[in-house]
């Protein structure tokens, strides 16, 4: 188990305090440390500091130790404070059935949702996303780099299936899975007495593994900018506007009020 005096520091790739940024995958892990009350800094970092190349990592510094440890992608960070004691397994009270519906909507969100969200983000609305992600970066480096994130995510898109389908069918496709989800959170958020307590995706009265994933993921739709048709689809399913501002209140008091 890690030492209780262990400092965990989250590298966002984003100099803004106290605000969220528009990586899911930041967002995923500060919630997941949020839900269990551990406590955490941020720091800026970039992806080329990363091990994995990526946003976010995280620096873990003990008490009498000289090197600090790097662990990097958000979801082997988990398993790993999990390992250590950090963190509490949020799936130990689940059935095996729970668990596999639990996984099976995390994949949905973070191999499909995210594919589509990239397509529209460095496909469509190009310059937005280079000049916010790469904003460290001089010009026209900014530009060189831009570019080649362009090629090799056009290559990876096509590759991976979405690259193949038109701005309507991949439009579809999104508004598919975020309609699946507010169904999901209608069902929860009937069972919740409470106005403002949050309600969760599996209906059960705590979080699991996949309340992290959404909510990063409805808190990154929110925000980015250059990724203007899924945010006008997230709203047209307002439970899943409340069900991020539930959280945000309980959880993220200090950062900034997300967008209505």
């Amino acid at each position: 188990m890690s030492s209780p005096q262990t400092t965990i520091t989250i590298f966002r790739g984003f100099k803004d305090a106290n605000a969220f940024v528009w990586s899911p995958y930041v967002t995923k892990l500060e919630a997941r440390l949020r839900f269990a009350g551990v406590s955490y800094k941020t720091d800026v970092g970039s992806p080329r500091n990363g091990p994995k190349g990526k946003i976010p990592y995280v620096e873990l510094s003990s008490p009498g130790s000289s090197t600090p440890e790097i662990l990097a992608d958000s979801t082997l960070i988990v398993d790993a404070l999990c390992d250590r004691g950090t963190l509490r397994d949020l799936q130990a009270r689940l059935s095996k059935v729970e668990r596999a519906h639990d996984l099976a909507l995390r994949a949905l969100l973070e191999e499909k949702l995210s594919a589509y969200h990239t397509w529209e983000r460095w496909t469509q609305n190009y310059y937005t996303m280079r000049d916010h992600v790469l904003w460290s970066l001089p010009w026209p480096v900014r530009a060189l780099v831009g570019s080649m994130i362009h090629r090799s995510t056009v290559s990876t898109l096509h590759g991976q299936g979405t690259g193949r389908f038109s701005a309507e069918e991949i439009g579809h496709f999104r508004r598919e899975i975020w309609a699946s989800f507010a169904d999901l959170l209608l069902e929860s958020r009937s069972k919740t007495p409470k106005e403002d307590e949050p309600f969760w995706v599996l209906g059960g009265p705590e979080p699991t593994e996949v309340d992290t994933v959404m909510f990063g993921f409805v808190v990154s739709t929110l925000l980015c900018t250059a990724g203007p048709e899924s945010q006008a689809d997230l709203k047209r399913f307002p439970v899943l506007i409340e069900y991020a501002r539930r959280i945000q209140q309980q959880y993220f008091p200090d950062y900034e009020a997300l967008p209505a």
